[in-house]
This record gives C-alpha cells, sequence and structure tokens, in this order.
C-alpha cells in the first residue's frame, strides 16, 4: 500500500531535497510549488486536475476494500461511521472537533514556516500556482480533501491498524506515522520536515486517544482549504513573507 502511495511520495521527496541542498541556489531562495497547471488550455488544464483527484484518490479506494467489515460500522477500522451506541450528532461533535484541531495547527504551522524559511532550511512554499478560472477555487477543495483522505487514512488509520497487527506498540506506531508524514513532505525543506513530523504527533495522539479519524480529515481539509484557496490573500497582504523568491 505505501509503495502505492505516501511512501512512494517519501522516497521521491528524499530524493529531491539531496538535489535541493546540492543546488548552487541557497535553499531558502528555492520554491516549491504544490498545485501546479497541466496543460495549457484551460478545458484541459481542468480535466487533468480532476483526473489527478480522482487516480489519487485509489489507494484510499483500496484501504476501504481492506478493511472493509461486514457489519456495522463498516468502516469501524479505518475509525469512520457511527460509534456505537452514540447519537446522531456524533458527526456534529467530530466536526467540531476538527475545526478545533485545525486551530490548534495552523496558526503555530504558519510561525514556524516563517521561522524555517527565514533560518534557511525551508524552501517559499507555493500552495497554488493554478491561473484564476471559474473552475480554480473547486478544484484546490478537491485537491485538499484527496489529501485529507489519503494521508489520514492511509498515513493514519490504516497504517494504525497494520502496525497494531504486527504487534507494535502505540507509541512506536505514533513515531512510525509523523515521521512517514514528515518526510513526504521534505520536497519543501527540513521546515517542512519538522512542522509535519509535529503535526503527525498529535493527529496520531488523538487518533490512538479516541480512534476517530473524520476530525484529522476534517483538520486537515480545512488547513489545506486556507492555505491552497487563501494564498492570493496571503501574497496580497504580506507580498514579503509569503511571495516566491524572483528566482531559483
Amino acid at each position: 500500500m505505501l509503495a502505492l502511495s505516501f511512501g512512494a511520495s517519501a522516497v521521491y521527496a528524499i530524493v529531491n531535497i539531496i538535489e535541493r541542498v546540492t543546488r548552487d541556489t541557497a535553499l531558502a531562495s528555492q520554491t516549491a510549488t504544490i498545485n501546479r497547471p497541466l496543460a495549457e488550455r484551460p478545458v484541459f488544464d481542468l480535466v487533468y486536475q480532476l483526473l489527478g483527484v480522482a487516480f489519487g484518490l485509489a489507494p484510499v479506494a483500496l484501504v476501504v476494500f481492506l478493511l472493509w467489515s461486514s457489519g456495522r460500522p463498516h468502516l469501524a477500522r479505518l475509525g469512520l461511521g457511527a460509534p456505537r451506541g452514540d447519537s446522531r450528532l456524533w458527526w456534529l461533535r467530530e466536526t467540531g472537533g476538527g475545526f478545533a484541531l485545525a486551530l490548534l495547527i495552523g496558526a503555530p504551522g504558519i510561525a514556524f514556516y516563517l521561522f524555517a524559511k527565514w533560518i534557511g532550511i525551508n524552501t517559499t512554499v507555493v500552495p497554488t500556482a493554478l491561473d484564476a478560472y471559474w473552475w480554480t477555487v473547486p478544484v484546490l477543495v478537491l485537491q485538499a480533501l484527496r489529501a485529507a483522505l489519503g494521508e489520514e487514512l492511509i498515513v493514519v488509520a490504516y497504517l494504525f491498524e497494520r502496525l497494531r497487527r504486527l504487534g507494535v506498540g502505540p507509541v512506536a506506531t505514533i513515531v512510525s506515522s509523523a515521521l512517514l508524514r514528515g518526510s513526504y513532505h521534505l520536497y519543501q525543506g527540513f521546515g517542512g520536515f519538522i512542522g509535519n513530523v509535529v503535526m503527525g504527533l498529535v493527529f496520531g495522539w488523538a487518533y490512538h486517544r479516541y480512534g476517530r479519524s473524520l476530525p484529522l480529515i476534517i483538520a486537515h481539509w480545512v488547513l489545506d482549504i486556507v492555505s491552497f484557496a487563501g494564498y492570493a490573500l496571503a501574497i496580497a497582504l504580506w507580498p514579503g513573507l509569503f511571495a516566491p523568491p524572483s528566482s531559483g
């Protein structure tokens, strides 16, 4: 599973950071673009973007198939579905928990990103370089959802279940999940690695404590929506902090 998804991404990211630090250009003067155009003509760019979202969710579908339970809730081993004996408003409570978790991670995460870039251990991350079309924001929201579902259901829920069956303890499982999360963000720089390891430790503890993945998905989705869709506003308000360097 990891070879089809984030394990492969981690290997590519490790190679990428080695290539970056061996350039003549300093790491802080380089950029890392997350969402970029895939075609010159808008209609084909949209098609490619949607295909990327659809195929990016294929590993999630495989995880759902592998951990599907015959009884309800069918996705209990992924921490999804109504908890047994809980009220009908469980989803509202977990959604609220997701927003709270996003607030907990979001503000310190931005501050750490700026600090990491300032001390030279991170690239300038460009959340999106897509041109402004009618479909740009919806596509960014879908890309954020793809990332949230993929990372939280594979790197947390699925990995936790598999390591538990192998007899790995909770501390080692949480740390392993966090290190994997950090490793496939190394393309952003060492700050991206450290920040995502910390995020992984928090998310891993929350999943171990409560066994629920919906709050993690909501939190991740909110963080990425704000990052992707709010990037243009951040550039307009604070160009010195968030604008990419003129070269690199």
